[in-house]
């Protein structure tokens, strides 16, 4: 297998995470996206979609996608599971990383590239040129905001996203957070459960990959 990766990059943190918590080495390739070599013939090449993560397995099966990379990975590697044992608390991960990406994530990115003069003519991901909309940055902000109230009550309510067990849920909770000071904006004080959870988080190992 190889990894294709951009070391500052959220979304290839959390993949980077993800392999750190199960003990997966994986050979990888940095895709220097300040440089924008992911719009380079020969990354275009391994993934059309222009982004990373992506994850090239043996068979030349290509994965470009976190949900799609933890999935195989947690099926190759079952122990520590990371994606939830038993229905319920599979549910729980599958709903919390969606709602993170939907709500945390992406409001961070709105706020983001419609704003720097980096993303001038790609304020989406991808291939495909788009126009910023500079009216999206403040809703970003709003709703990046929002969700840290939304995770500090679900904090409030069990130690992980999805229950008793960390989870995929908590690394991409865990991301969206640190993804949120590139926009200069961080939970208030007053978002102890949160808080606390952040500390636990940051004190595993994995954080650091």
């Amino acid at each position: 297998m190889k990894f294709y990766d951009y070391k500052p990059a959220p979304s290839p943190r959390r993949a980077r995470i993800f392999m750190a918590e199960k003990g997966i080495e994986i050979d990888t390739e940095q895709v220097d996206l300040g440089e924008k070599a992911q719009f380079d013939p020969a990354y275009r090449a391994v993934n059309p979609r222009c982004t990373v993560p992506a994850l090239v397995l043996d068979d030349g099966t290509v994965l470009c996608d976190n949900v799609s990379i933890a999935r195989y990975l947690e099926e190759c590697f079952p122990d520590p599971p990371l994606l939830g044992t038993g229905p319920v608390e599979k549910a729980l991960v599958a709903e919390w990383t969606a709602r993170v990406e939907g709500e945390g994530l992406m409001g961070v990115a709105e706020a983001l590239r419609n704003r720097s003069e980096f993303f001038k003519d790609s304020s989406i991901t991808g291939p495909e040129r788009y126009a910023q909309v500079p009216e999206l940055v403040e809703r970003g902000r709003a709703r990046a905001e929002a969700f840290f109230q939304v995770l500090d009550a679900r904090l409030a309510e069990a130690p992980y996203l999805a229950g008793d067990r960390f989870s995929a849920a908590d690394i991409a909770a865990f991301v969206f957070v640190d993804f949120a000071g590139w926009i200069k904006l961080k939970p208030a004080d007053t978002l102890t459960h949160l808080a606390q959870w952040r500390a636990a988080v940051a004190a595993r190992p994995s954080a650091e990959a």
